[in-house]
């Protein structure tokens, strides 16, 4: 399972491209580049990779250029990558919503209420969905794009 990710909140035109660049490599090409890296060994296990992108990839807000493009690239590698390690590897996507991973008490009522759960996600709670697309008992899944925002989730099948 591969998760980093960096963002860059800037207008678009202070926006420089070193960080443009910095966020892509940090979002995107470091994926494709550990999955390069571990092609043999996770053929030879016929194992998995799973990928963690963002809503933000399909509902961008303001001054998120360069991190929404990276995460709508990862949806895009990570259907490559399906097609290109099948039948050996299988390879998801985990697209959670907001997670907040430093100080949830920080968080205002208007950052829970703009969920549809009322509430901002905490990182323990996309794991299930990740351990199950690694896990054995997801042995046909390939490429499904789980998108989850608290209770609404869609899941859709490209193959």
């Amino acid at each position: 399972m591969r998760k980093c990710g960096i963002v860059v909140r800037k207008l678009l035109r202070r926006l420089t491209l070193p960080e443009w660049h910095r966020v892509l490599d940090t979002n995107l090409t470091a994926a494709f580049l550990l999955a390069r890296a571990a092609e043999k060994p996770l053929r030879e296990a016929r194992g998995a990779i799973v990928t963690v992108a963002s809503t933000r990839a399909l509902m961008s807000e303001p001054n998120t250029e360069s991190y929404s493009a990276s995460k709508g690239g990862l949806l895009a590698v990570t259907h490559a990558l399906a097609i290109s390690l099948a039948p050996d590897v299988r390879v998801n996507c985990v697209s959670p919503g907001w997670i907040e991973t430093k100080d949830y008490s920080a968080l205002r009522r208007k950052d829970h209420k703009q969920h549809p759960a009322g509430r901002v996600g905490r990182a323990g709670r996309y794991r299930r969905t990740c351990k199950l697309a690694v896990g054995r008992q997801a042995l046909r899944i390939r490429h499904r794009r789980q998108f989850r925002d608290r209770r609404r989730h869609d899941a859709q099948d490209d193959l």
